[in-house]
């Protein structure tokens, strides 16, 4: 399952980057130019959900059932930054924006690998939660004022 839609993509996808992705050719017609960009939104998409994964599978089950919101979130910035670097990426123009909303979302996925963020999914293991928690246990007392009463 798949944390964002290709239409989600799309809608966060400015409209004159579509012509850019897909290809040196100007295609006018609107529906030729979702018809041509669907199977790059797809593959960027199925490549944002293997990186997230890839951060998450050590702490959590993955993929998810429910996705997350903030994981949406960070999966279309990711496959959007996946889209645009196919031509590769200009810091000093447009593309920008998607380089840095990717670097957020990287440094977001790391803390989250790293239990310092919690994303409100439950974790793989007991053996995780107890990492995070703190746990103590003790044996009961063998030496008490009750026992040691006389000596």
């Amino acid at each position: 399952m798949a944390y964002c839609t290709a239409a989600e993509v799309l809608d966060m996808l400015k409209e004159d980057m579509l012509n850019v992705i897909v290809g040196d050719d100007y295609i006018e017609n609107e529906d030729e130019r979702i018809q041509a960009i669907t199977p790059i939104v797809e593959q960027a998409i199925a490549d944002a959900d293997a990186e997230i994964d890839g951060y998450l599978a050590k702490r959590y089950k993955v993929p998810f059932e429910k996705t997350p919101q903030v994981i949406n979130k960070f999966a279309k910035d990711i496959a959007l930054y996946n889209m645009v670097s196919r031509k590769g990426v200009d810091e000093n123009d447009r593309e920008k924006t998607y380089l840095t909303r990717y670097n957020a979302a990287i440094a977001f996925l790391t803390k989250v690998a790293e239990g310092r963020i919690s994303i409100g999914v439950s974790e793989n293991n007991t053996e995780d939660a107890a990492r995070i928690g703190f746990s103590m246990s003790n044996s009961p007392r063998l030496f008490s004022r009750g026992s040691m009463k006389g000596w």
